[in-house]
């Protein structure tokens, strides 16, 4: 019987990180470094040349600018939905749970088509933020909301779950010992989701980081302005500067990882600090 009870449902362990390692060396191991590779082929003065061109710096400043500040909105407004989802019945709860994926499940190009319809000076909202010298379409705060409505359920979805397991009976203990509702917010609630809801930010600001179809149609794309890094590493390509292409996505992706553990280290840190506290 003891032999029986100790046999797993997979195989040993040699095998399963055996092709753990393969999977990842071909998916993402190997491609991260071609990328560097590719990019080691320049010299340093032509390296530096292509990284800290103005043009560059500028999409730098839009892409991660613009995505940290989308990942922060949807970290407070996703929190806000997730939770009315969570303790409140309403009719139209179904529709609106569902719709929260909708992002997930349509083309980024359609979403870019249709924010851009919605937002330039003759759409259904843009015509009425125009007289009063709002322009959103075209200008990167039309990247900000592409950002925002792409990012929102990964909020959402994380932090759900967590507020699903939240038993209501902590915030009625905290208000029968008289907190007031932002003391049970901040003292019961925002403790115990604080984890998933770093990890939320964190997946909407990897997503906004790369992200592409969704913005290039309400970006405009003017150089200097509102022309994000993954343009220019596609024109670069366009160009057959393969290495130009590569040093870009280079500098994206030491900036992304680097933030990435930024935000992995509150996470960690936050998770310490909740069991401590309980």
């Amino acid at each position: 019987m003891a032999g029986h009870s100790s046999r797993k449902v997979l195989p040993g362990f040699d095998l399963t990180l055996g092709v753990t390692v393969v999977y990842l060396s071909l998916i993402v191991l190997i491609p991260l470094c071609a990328v560097f590779i590719k990019t080691a082929s320049l010299s340093l003065e032509q390296l530096w040349n292509t990284i800290s061109a103005p043009r560059a710096v500028a999409s730098y400043r839009l892409s991660f600018g613009t995505s940290l500040l989308a990942a922060a909105v949807n970290a407070v407004f996703g929190f806000i939905l997730a939770w009315v989802l969570v303790r409140y019945s309403f009719p139209g709860k179904k529709q609106v749970d569902a719709l929260i994926d909708l992002p997930f499940a349509l083309p980024t190009a359609v979403a870019g088509i249709a924010l851009t319809a919605i937002y330039a000076k003759n759409g259904w909202i843009g015509q009425h933020l125009e007289p009063l010298g709002i322009k959103i379409a075209f200008t990167p705060t039309g990247v900000l909301v592409a950002l925002i409505f792409i990012g929102l359920p990964f909020v959402v979805r994380t932090v759900q779950p967590v507020l699903e397991d939240l038993d209501a009976e902590y915030e009625e203990a905290a208000a029968s010992l008289g907190a007031t509702r932002w003391q049970t917010v901040t003292r019961v609630v925002l403790p115990a989701v604080l984890p998933a809801l770093t990890t939320g930010f964190a997946l909407a600001f990897a997503r906004g980081v790369g992200e592409y179809g969704s913005v290039i149609f309400i970006a405009g794309n003017m150089p200097l302005i509102s022309e994000i890094t993954p343009l220019i590493i596609i024109t670069k390509l366009e160009q057959y500067d393969y290495a130009g292409a590569t040093a870009i996505a280079a500098v994206m992706l030491v900036i992304s990882f680097a933030l990435l553990l930024i935000i992995n280290l509150l996470q960690a840190w936050s998770a310490r600090h909740g069991r401590r506290a309980t």
